[in-house]
């Protein structure tokens, strides 16, 4: 029975300070990651429950309550589809409402054991430096929680600053810093892990390959990077960089779709022009395998597959950050001969929608007859239409059955998704193979890295018209609007903003910086890098026994470090012990240090009887006395600590 009382043993007002502030703090990262409604309604319940827990503790069947009700609205928030998000959003609920059961020692300990689960599963969502900091701290406090309740359960009476206590803790960890590094640096890794990590449920902004209206608000919103690009030379205009990503060609009214046959089909001969554009691209985490290249690639790297039309897709889901080596070179013939069915493809409009695009489109063809010159005399027509009476913006109505008619006869005013939808079924109903192709245009450089930014906000659709003897030609029906009948652009917005904003670019640009070189660093560390890390130094590549090796010594060498400072520190962690060797030693220099034999009372009767002016030191040692052997009746740790430092011979 009394090995039962410390673990129900109550907490002190300290204690359940230091649990429900570290339980908060492993929280916190975590709730980072999920959708900001779910993260808000999570963060109000542990606030309420970690007050809740202050003066009552629920009955059972209540939180059985609460906690079912948790778990269904994550669940619908979720539409039922499990994966890393879905589960990283239980285990948050599950730690907001864990506080209600917090009452004894041992409560806290389990309160405490459940929440550091909560900053490892937040890498299952973001390996960002924030999420690290976060994480790292939340640590040491959970730490810095359970040094308290030890110091609870062992009766302890003597409080320290939390100041202290986290230096203490912060000092520990410090201790084990050289052998993790050494694990990360040294420690083999595989070219591939042996085990997937499940997909998440709520999809990141970026490409896919389909295109539905409506769909692309979210990405045009999100100013976070997509891509960064760092170039071998000189870098192509602005203007020029188009990044190709999913071609689409599947129409049925209302959503555009990939062709499936093209990922079967080898991709065609094309002959590039004269400029060609070495490059590294670094893309961020999106979870899907699409990539997205300088139109168009003329090599592509290990693994990547390129279908017909020329999109590429990554072996494996885009979890984190990846790195590219790229070549690309604009076409000056592509696909010069059309394979049959995707002629027809590329033709393909379903019946029963937009009919007066359908007959504008006729009118056309019979003006402009037959052959290559009346194709290109159609595209042309196009656009000086849409340069003379279109203009752009974000805010359109949603469209009805007769999207295309709506956009071209009535509203004339939208963005890329509606120019690309338009001009390519306004091209195919006058006999003009087309095709939507999605991606990225522009970037942004970042005068002190010297590379390319590509936001997500830059996504972007185009059209590709098929004319006989050039093959497939980009046209940009959005690029064609007037410059000064363009407005409320994301970029208009944000210079309507606080002119003071325009003063943070540099600190923006320094932020993007360090985040990339913390991708290239930590992120971007994979087998490959690791067993090239020594030719920095004029070292050679290493293999898998090599790595071992190198890892035994390093870890040895930690372990050995670890061991000594452990072994040195030992006796002095605390502060009043420290002072009482350091008392023990002043005596000591002048021969009449305390024998390993002696009690602290026979030590001090022992130098008074030699030294009656050193009577002081016997009620120093009593006092010392009750506070290392009897805490229960131990006075302030601060005044014995104060008056042992000063207590001289």
């Amino acid at each position: 029975m009394a090995e039962g009382r410390p673990a129900r043993q109550p907490l002190d007002a300290q204690a359940r300070a230091w649990t429900l502030t570290a339980a908060a703090a492993c929280l916190l990262p975590l709730l980072l990651q999920l959708p900001g409604p779910l993260a808000a309604g999570l963060a109000a319940v542990a606030a309420a429950t970690g007050v809740l827990s202050w003066w009552r503790r629920l009955p059972a069947p209540l939180r059985l309550l609460l906690a079912a009700t948790l778990v269904a609205l994550v669940l619908l928030d979720s539409r039922f589809a499990f994966g890393r998000d879905t589960g990283c959003a239980l285990l948050a609920a599950m730690l907001a409402i864990k506080p209600l059961e917090l009452a004894t020692l041992r409560d806290a300990r389990s309160l405490l054991g459940f929440a550091l689960f909560a900053p490892f599963a937040t890498f299952l969502l973001d390996q960002g430096p924030a999420s690290l900091a976060l994480g790292l701290c939340a640590t040491l406090l959970a730490l810095a929680a359970m040094a308290r309740l030890a110091e609870l359960e062992s009766l302890e009476t003597a409080t320290f600053r939390p100041r202290e206590r986290l230096r203490q803790v912060a000092a520990m960890v410090a201790i084990g810093l050289p052998l993790a590094l050494a694990a990360f640096w040294l420690f083999p890794r595989m070219a591939s892990p042996l085990w997937g990590v499940p997909e998440r449920v709520i999809g990141r902004t970026g490409l896919s390959d389909t295109m539905r209206p409506g769909d692309w608000f979210d990405m045009l919103a999100d100013d976070s990077p997509a891509l960064r690009v760092t170039f071998d030379g000189p870098a192509p205009p602005t203007s020029q960089m188009y990044w190709r990503g999913p071609v689409l060609w599947n129409f049925d009214g209302r959503e555009w779709t990939a062709l499936r046959q093209m990922g079967t089909l080898p991709a065609p001969a094309l002959t590039p022009g004269p400029a060609t554009y070495s490059y590294e691209l670094e893309v961020e985490p999106n979870d899907q395998r699409l990539l997205a290249a300088l139109e168009l690639p003329a090599d592509t790297p290990g693994g990547v597959q390129r279908s017909y039309d020329h999109v590429l897709s990554a072996p494996y889901p885009l979890t984190s950050v990846t790195r590219w080596k790229m070549r690309s070179a604009a076409p000056s013939v592509f696909d010069a001969e059309l394979l049959p069915f995707m002629h027809a493809a590329a033709l393909r409009l379903p019946e029963g929608f937009n009919p007066r695009t359908r007959a504008l489109a006729r009118q056309w063809r019979v003006e402009a007859g037959e052959g290559p010159a009346a194709d290109a005399a159609i595209v042309n027509r196009a656009l000086s239409w849409i340069r003379a009476e279109f203009a752009y913006t974000l805010d359109t109505p949603l469209p009805g059955r007769h999207a295309v008619d709506q956009f071209l006869f009535d509203q004339q005013e939208g963005f890329c998704e509606h120019f690309s939808s338009a001009f390519v079924v306004l091209m195919r109903a006058s006999g003009v193979p087309a095709r939507v192709v999605t991606g990225y245009v522009g970037g942004y450089r970042n005068p002190f890295g010297d590379y390319w930014i590509v936001r997500n906000s830059d996504a972007h659709a185009w059209a590709e018209v098929w004319l006989p003897g050039r093959g497939w030609v980009r046209v940009d029906p959005t690029a064609a609007v007037a410059p000064e009948r363009i407005y409320d652009t994301i970029a208009d917005r944000a210079s309507r903003g606080p002119a003071g904003l325009q003063a943070l670019a540099p600190m923006l640009d320094i932020g993007d910086w360090l985040r990339r070189g913390w991708n290239d660093l930590v992120l971007g560390f994979n087998a490959d890098r690791q067993r090239h890390l020594l030719q920095a130094f004029g070292g050679r590549e290493l293999d898998h026994v090599q790595l071992v090796l190198l890892f035994a010594l390093a870890g040895g060498l930690a372990l050995a470090g670890m061991l000594w400072l452990v072994a040195r520190g030992e006796r002095e962690r605390d502060p009043v012990l420290r002072a009482w060797h350091r008392l023990g030693a002043r005596y000591a220099r002048l021969g009449l240090g305390r024998e390993r034999h002696e009690t602290a009372a026979g030590w001090a009767a022992r130098v008074v009887a030699q030294r009656p002016r050193a009577a002081a030191l016997t009620g120093l040692c009593a006092r010392f006395s009750d506070w290392r052997y009897a805490p229960r009746q131990q006075g302030d740790a601060r005044d014995l600590l104060r008056e042992l430092r000063a207590h001289r011979p």
